[in-house]
C-alpha cells in the first residue's frame, strides 16, 4: 500500500532521487499524466533528471512497466512538466499540477509489419493499440500500457487526489490540446479520474459560486438542464468529477442528482449541509 509522509511516496516499489529541474513550493490543484515516450524508465529519470542548456524537464514520479515508482521531487515542490498549458481559464500548469510520467514509449509509426518507436525500437503487435487519438488525427499505433502499471496509476491518483484534495485528473492531451498527445488512448484516463474523483466526493459539500447554475443531465453543455437553474450560495454535494464537470446532488426532497461546470462550485462545509437540509436550495422560477 502506497502512502504519503511529508509529501514523499512510501511504499514498496518507491525511490526518491531529487531531481534539479524544480521551482519553489507550490500547493497542487490538478493531476497531470504523461508518457515519458523513452526506451526505459532508467533512461527517462536520467534525462529528467539532467540540467541542459534548454528543454529541462522534470516530474514529479516516473512510472515504470513493472510498478516500480521513482520519485524526482516531494509533491509541494514545482517540477516541469506541464510546458505551455491551460486549463479551466487557468495557465502555466506546472505552478497548479503534480505530474506523473509512465514509462511508455507513446506513438509508433507503422513500418510495414513491424511497429517502430522513435528511438528505432521495435515492438510486437501484442504491445499495440490501433486507436485514434481524442483530438483526431485517424488511427495510429499506440504503445500499450502494462497491467501493473494501470494498476499503480489508479492507486496513485486515488492516494494524490484525496490527500491533496485535488480537483481534476488529466492528460497532458488536455492541458496543452494540438502540442500534445499523451499518455493517449492506450491510457484509460477517464477511468482512473472518474473512480480517483469519486472516491474523494464522499458526499462532499460545494457551493455555487456564479449569478445561476444550470443542472444538466450529463457532463457537457450539450446536455439539457434537468432542474431548474441554481442561485449563487445554494449549496449541493457533490458525487463525482470527470473533466471539468461535477455531478452533484441537489438537497430537497426528490434529491435531484446532475452535472455542473465545476468551476462554479466552491468546497463549502458541513455547517452548510445542514443548514441546507433545513432551508433547501433556491432556484430561478419561471
Amino acid at each position: 500500500m502506497l502512502t504519503i509522509d511529508n509529501h514523499r511516496l512510501v511504499g514498496d516499489g518507491v525511490s526518491f532521487r531529487m531531481t534539479p529541474n524544480h521551482g519553489g513550493p507550490f500547493s497542487a490543484r490538478y493531476l497531470v499524466f504523461h508518457y515519458t515516450a523513452g526506451s526505459s524508465c532508467d533512461s527517462s529519470v536520467e534525462s529528467l533528471c539532467t540540467q541542459k542548456a534548454r528543454g529541462s524537464a522534470s516530474a514529479h514520479l516516473v512510472l515504470a512497466r513493472d510498478g516500480r515508482i521513482v520519485q524526482l521531487a516531494p509533491f509541494n515542490v514545482v517540477t516541469w512538466h506541464a510546458g505551455v498549458s491551460c486549463w479551466e481559464g487557468l495557465t502555466g500548469l506546472n505552478k497548479r499540477s503534480i505530474g506523473i510520467e509512465l514509462d511508455n514509449a507513446g506513438r509508433m509509426q507503422r513500418v510495414g509489419e513491424k511497429f517502430v518507436a522513435w528511438f528505432g525500437k521495435e515492438f510486437p503487435a501484442a504491445d499495440v493499440l490501433l486507436a485514434e487519438h481524442k483530438h483526431g488525427g485517424g488511427v495510429m499505433p499506440w504503445h500499450i500500457y502494462s497491467e501493473v502499471q494501470l494498476a499503480r496509476a489508479a492507486e496513485l491518483a486515488q492516494l494524490l487526489v484525496n490527500h491533496y484534495d485535488l480537483q481534476d485528473v488529466l492528460g497532458h492531451e488536455d492541458i496543452a490540446p494540438g502540442r500534445k498527445q499523451d499518455p493517449g488512448p492506450a491510457f484509460p484516463l477517464a477511468t482512473i479520474a472518474s473512480r480517483a474523483l469519486r472516491s474523494q466526493a464522499s458526499l462532499t459539500p460545494f457551493v455555487v459560486t456564479s449569478d445561476t447554475l444550470n443542472v444538466r443531465s450529463g457532463p457537457g453543455v450539450s446536455f439539457d438542464p434537468i432542474a431548474p437553474a441554481l442561485l449563487r450560495g445554494a449549496v449541493v454535494l457533490l458525487l463525482e468529477r470527470v473533466a471539468g464537470w461535477s455531478k452533484v446532488r441537489v438537497e430537497r426532497p426528490d434529491g435531484v442528482a446532475g452535472w455542473v461546470n465545476q468551476r462554479f462550485i466552491a468546497p463549502g462545509n458541513r455547517q452548510q449541509t445542514r443548514r441546507t437540509r433545513a432551508n433547501p436550495p433556491r432556484y430561478v422560477s419561471g
